[in-house]
């Protein structure tokens, strides 16, 4: 794991799962990509997008993995490491909003 989604984990993650009764596993495959976690009660999908994520190719194969994974019904929301690293409540935030409108 990068260590934003290291701190995302242990400083987040890990507590949420108590908090709120809800599993989240990491780097979890579905269909034939890894993603960095997974919410199956919500069937949502976060991930954590370092450099290689911004450049042509990379937004790319961004668009076209996310696509099939929504196709597999699945809400999948993403975060830069910068975002994680630099803005960690703000992440955390967004994820809880986002579950608790699956929920």
């Amino acid at each position: 794991m990068t260590e934003p989604e290291k701190k995302l984990w242990y400083n987040f993650f890990r507590e949420f799962q108590k908090n709120h009764d809800i599993r989240v596993l990491r780097q979890r495959p579905i269909d034939n990509f890894i993603v960095d976690f997974y919410i199956p009660k919500l069937k949502l999908v976060i991930e954590i997008d370092g450099e290689s994520h911004f450049d042509d190719q990379g937004k790319a194969y961004d668009v076209e993995r996310t696509h099939i994974l929504e196709g597999l019904g699945l809400k999948v929301i993403r975060f830069s490491n910068e975002e994680v690293m630099k803005n960690f409540d703000g992440v955390c935030e967004s994820i809880l909003n986002n579950c608790n409108k699956k929920n």
